[in-house]
């Protein structure tokens, strides 16, 4: 078994090479979690249902057996500066084994604070559910019926770092990493480090930690990682620098050096907006690594917010296959502002991305609005990417923040 591109799939390698006929893609609008068709072959989506979680959706992931989807909620802002939300959840939903439509199921378990990512173990045992202010981690049984249950009670207590961004179990589900980005310093903060979390995982127990964190967590903002389907590598996006590194793993654990660090900009376009690398996906043939590069800041133009200017788009590495090395070969503007999350399908044909806001930007003379929505890629067999079309959300008051893709086919 093997995380395939961290787009929420678990199959074998040769899975690339065979499309499947039936997959679903979810994503949300505030606490709206719709369901869309794919047609792999026509680069298409098509709305279907959708349901309606008790808060605003922050991420999801689901049961092994692609029976359930669990779904961490808030009423809690983005960001730093935000007041702390009263509702905080981890529900489950049924997935429709047939046409893949979502439904409430079991009685939505209460979190402490604002959830901010959440992952399954290898065997679906367990939810482990990372938290980003006050940075934390905590570990819920699933129950036989595919609910939620009790918290695990650990044995000791975890340092969960700086701003908690993502936890995931190895493949071998024999340790569980959380990647905690730290914070940017500011003229009225310093720097607070980023580092990663490494645990000896057993049955929802965390123990053993170890801290990753190169020159003491400085200039280290790590995001997002994900795993390669047949090599002990770990490729990280690290958020506050603009780039992506190799770590390697062994029996022993997490080598803790980051053996290559390349940045994923493409440098054509600078502004003074904040750039931020973001989710980071492994094609399921082990060949290559795409990372979002986000930009979304905006000014005041005589009384409109504007888009300051920056790179929103897909950075394609090929992963030389004897190193690790992961080598710029494509940068692909993603037809959005923002892109905060995308998935690749099992076969590795096509890509969809995720853009979570309208956002004004200059149109020559004049403005234009680029609209929140779902953006559309074929990835061709040498990885690089072509935009085939763009589907425009209303997101009214609220934003899209996750989406993902789960085949319903997969055992």
């Amino acid at each position: 078994m093997s995380a395939v591109a961290g787009s929420l799939t678990f199959s074998a390698a040769s899975s690339a090479q065979t499309p499947s006929s039936r997959l679903a893609l979810y994503a949300n609008i505030g606490p709206d979690l719709t369901h869309y068709e794919i047609d792999v072959e026509a680069l298409t989506l098509a709305r279907r249902g959708t349901v309606t979680l008790p808060d605003n959706v922050q991420y999801a992931w689901p049961h092994r057996s692609r029976r359930f989807l669990y779904v961490a909620t808030s009423n809690t802002a983005p960001g730093n500066s935000a007041a702390p939300g009263t509702a905080h959840h981890l529900s489950a939903l049924s997935i429709d084994e047939r046409s893949g439509a979502l439904g409430l199921y079991g009685a939505p378990v209460a979190l402490p604070t604002r959830p901010i990512h959440l992952s399954t173990d290898g065997p679906s045992q367990n939810i482990l559910v990372a938290f980003n202010r006050p940075s934390s981690l905590r570990v819920y049984r699933i129950n036989e019926d595919g609910t939620p249950g009790e918290e695990v009670r650990q044995p000791q207590t975890l340092d969960a770092g700086i701003y908690a961004h993502q936890v995931r179990v190895t493949p071998d589900n024999r340790r569980a990493l959380l990647v905690t980005r730290g914070n940017e310093g500011t003229p009225a903060r310093p720097e607070e480090p980023g580092a990663i979390k490494v645990f000896d995982y057993w049955r929802g127990l965390l123990t053993s930690e170890v801290t990753i964190a190169p020159n003491t967590g400085r200039a280290f903002g790590p995001r997002h990682l994900d795993f390669h389907p047949t090599k002990p590598w770990i490729f990280l996006s690290i958020e506050t620098q603009n780039q992506i590194a190799l770590l390697q793993m062994s029996d022993d654990g997490v080598d803790p050096r980051l053996l290559f660090r390349v940045g994923t900009l493409d440098g054509s376009r600078t502004g003074r907006a904040r750039q931020a690398a973001g989710p980071i996906h492994v094609h399921p043939n082990g060949r290559f690594v795409y990372v979002a590069n986000r930009a979304e800041q905006t000014e005041n133009v005589d009384g409109v917010e504007v888009f300051k200017g920056g790179e929103n788009s897909i950075a394609v590495f090929a992963i030389d296959q004897t190193t690790g090395e992961p080598r710029p070969i494509q940068h692909v503007d993603t037809q959005g502002i923002h892109p905060r999350t995308f998935h690749l399908d099992p076969s590795g044909r096509m890509m969809v991305v995720e853009h979570n806001l309208p956002v004004t930007v200059r149109d020559g003379s004049g403005m234009k609005t680029i609209a929140a929505g779902l953006s559309v890629f074929r990835v061709h067999d040498d990885g690089k990417l072509t935009f085939a079309r763009k589907y425009d959300v209303d997101v009214g008051a609220h934003s899209m923040f996750w989406m993902g893709i789960v085949d319903l086919d997969a055992i």
